[in-house]
């Protein structure tokens, strides 16, 4: 008998029912009522090859809409990816699967980024449109000539980064990007009608997209559409008309199929009305053979781009960029030896600038930006021309107010590979990035994150703007490296360990204010352990200090004083507490010190967790309120961030 499309496309219905049932856990709505689509996608335009889950030139597809990730984890199964397994398909959201219950990009091949925090995944797919894009301008179509699929739902459009994403994709005319919307009318909570009347056809179209729509349970309708939008150089959205549930007969078309358990004799009956009459998890061999056939159609196109690849003369360099390898070079270590010379007075935002100018110049993987704020920021650098829609060969975005959508689109380039993305903001607004910045950690993305205007010392702009509690919680967050350097050398061997890491992303916290320099010993990069002593006891040591940022300089004037007063005080400076955490106890007590020693943390923000390295009997001087508006001296003075105000309480404790 012949395999017809609809069979196929029940496949993946029959896997999505039986998966949640067995798991008692999911969602089958959207995965049945996305199946056809799903079915034309994998047929007949995903450039694919299950053989070669990483073949750089592949498209990229983003199921955005990740809680129906029982679509994903079947079309990988069907197409002959080797993960999932039938069994780890049974195994569904268990903690022995890959299968989980949203998808996770390092659990399964195949799976291009973490989703699950609804409009996430089509927000890092601008980011994997812009990397395609940018390293086109540069390599050519020989080797990078791809196409980046979304499947999106109603919550995706409806969340608040869609708009941030819509807008930054229409503006760079990103026309390989096509966003298959699974418009079925249906939340949690009900119809959509209960909560939106938007015209979301028109906003994209206002926003410089191609907007087309089909009937998403009609195969030719459905392949006619996706024709019209890869054809057209705009972003596409495809809007397909769905039933969510569909097959299921008394729960289709009801939110009832959105992120529950059919039910076993709701789900006999779907197998009945679906024709399908085969035993839960059993594909019949002509069903799976159709689709593993067309699992094997990429390998011819992955062949030649292969032999395109071979001997091309950017064949080493584009190995290293999607490798995620730097070059050899001494840049940084030339820079920071000038800076040792004639160390200076600098903010260590304008640290950062005058590193970046030295790694951009070196790094042509690196593409910057800033959420409108480039000159408080100072993240753009003489390497690092304009990205635009008229030339994606650019290193520099302009990201506009949209702070989350830069964060995600950072992760997206930075999960396409070629790429090492940074972008900046104030430091304040991490509240509006924080969702991406948990997903780069989560998966490991390498991206980092420049944030300016990190404490009270950025002055009159007040305690809207003034973070206090904002680097302790990103610190708090697990794969987050948080670095706060305290002077320019600082500043730049932080920027060297955030490019260097490939397993995380990093957060730069830097100042506006102008600190002066702390060190000129640059023969080894003494921030890689995290803490490190700046300033050894003259005396009988009775005190060690730990600070951060701004703040070590603080602690060196404090020093200063104790020991003119007959009390011996080292001075640790911590710019990264994550790698002082992983060095040996033996380190860690060799800075920190034994019995008999008071610890005190000195930091412009929450004193709150500064007591795992004080001790509980330690001193903690910080901010535990909102900041104030006035000129930086003065809020310092206030809020007791002096030596004047600290010396006397350390000398009191210590009797």
């Amino acid at each position: 008998m012949t395999v017809t499309e609809k069979n196929m496309a029940n496949a993946i219905r029959a896997l999505a029912m039986d998966a949640v049932q067995a798991a008692n856990s999911g969602h089958p709505g959207m995965p049945m009522g996305m199946a056809d689509v799903a079915t034309v996608l994998f047929s007949d335009f995903l450039k694919y090859d299950p053989k070669a889950p990483k073949w750089a030139d592949r498209d990229r597809f983003v199921l955005s809409a990740g809680h129906g990730s029982m679509l994903i984890y079947s079309l990988l199964h069907l197409t002959g990816y080797a993960h999932p397994t039938m069994q780890d398909i049974k195994d569904f959201r268990q903690l022995s699967s890959p299968c989980a219950g949203h998808p996770e990009n390092f659990k399964l091949e195949g799976i291009e980024t973490t989703t699950g925090p609804l409009g996430q995944g089509f927000a890092t797919a601008v980011g994997m449109a812009v990397a395609e894009r940018h390293l086109n301008a540069l390599f050519g179509d020989d080797l990078v000539d791809h196409k980046t699929w979304v499947i999106a739902g109603d919550g995706c459009l409806m969340e608040g980064i869609n708009h941030e994403a819509v807008g930054l994709a229409g503006h760079l005319g990103l026309g390989r990007l096509n966003v298959l919307w699974d418009d079925n009318g249906i939340t949690i909570d009900g119809g959509t009608e209960l909560s939106t009347c938007e015209d979301i056809p028109a906003r994209y179209r206002a926003s410089g997209w191609h907007v087309v729509s089909c009937d998403g349970h009609d195969f030719d309708d459905i392949r006619k559409a996706l024709s019209e939008a890869e054809a057209d150089p705009r972003p596409s959205l495809v809007a397909c008309k769905t039933v969510i549930g569909f097959g299921a007969p008394t729960k289709q078309g009801t939110s009832a199929t959105h992120g529950a358990p059919l039910g076993d004799e709701e789900i006999a009956r779907a197998r009945e009305a679906l024709d399908w009459k085969h035993e839960p998890f059993v594909i019949p061999d002509d069903v799976l053979t159709s689709w593993r056939e067309l699992g094997e159609k990429g390998a011819a196109a992955r062949a030649e781009w292969n032999a395109r690849l071979d001997g091309h003369k950017d064949e080493a360099e584009f190995k290293r960029r999607m490798a995620g390898e730097l070059p050899d070079g001494k840049a940084m270590q030339d820079y920071m030896e000038g800076l040792a010379k004639d160390p200076p007075k600098w903010a260590t935002r304008k640290a950062s600038e005058m590193a970046l100018g030295a790694i951009t110049a070196a790094l042509p993987e690196m593409i910057g930006g800033s959420a409108d704020l480039t000159g408080s920021n100072n993240t753009k650098t003489p390497s690092t021309k304009p990205l635009t829609k008229d030339d994606y060969s650019g290193r520099y975005i302009y990201y506009g107010i949209r702070e989350f959508g830069m964060a995600a689109a950072m992760n997206g380039m930075a999960l396409h590979g070629g790429i090492i993305p940074y972008g900046g903001t104030f430091l304040v607004f991490t509240d509006y990035c924080r969702g991406a910045m948990r997903l780069s950690a989560i998966q490991s993305a390498r991206a980092i994150y420049v944030m300016t205007h990190d404490s009270i010392g950025l002055g009159e702009d007040g305690p809207t703007h003034q973070p206090i509690e904002h680097v302790q919680s990103l610190r708090l967050m697990p794969n987050m490296h948080v670095f706060r350097p305290a002077d320019a050398i600082e500043t730049a061997e932080c920027w060297a360990l955030a490019i260097k890491r490939d397993t995380g992303p990093s957060t730069l916290a830097l100042t506006r204010q102008g600190l002066p320099p702390l060190r000129q010993d640059v023969s080894a990069n003494l921030c890689e352990q995290g803490a490190y002593r700046l300033k050894a006891a003259e005396g009988t040591k009775r005190v060690v200090l730990v600070a951060t940022g701004s703040e070590v300089s603080l602690a060196m004037d404090v020093a200063a004083e104790l020991e003119a007063a007959g009390h011996g005080a080292d001075v640790i400076s911590m710019p990264c507490a994550e790698l002082f955490d992983a060095q040996s106890d033996a380190y860690k007590m060799d800075l920190l010190g034994g019995d008999g020693i008071l610890r005190v943390s000195i930091e412009a923000g929450t004193t709150i967790g500064w007591e795992r390295y004080t001790g509980l009997d330690g001193l903690r001087f910080g901010i535990d309120g909102f900041g104030a508006s006035a000129p930086i001296d003065d809020l310092y003075a206030h809020f007791g961030l002096t030596a004047d105000a600290i010396v006397p309480q350390i000398i009191e404790k210590i009797g």
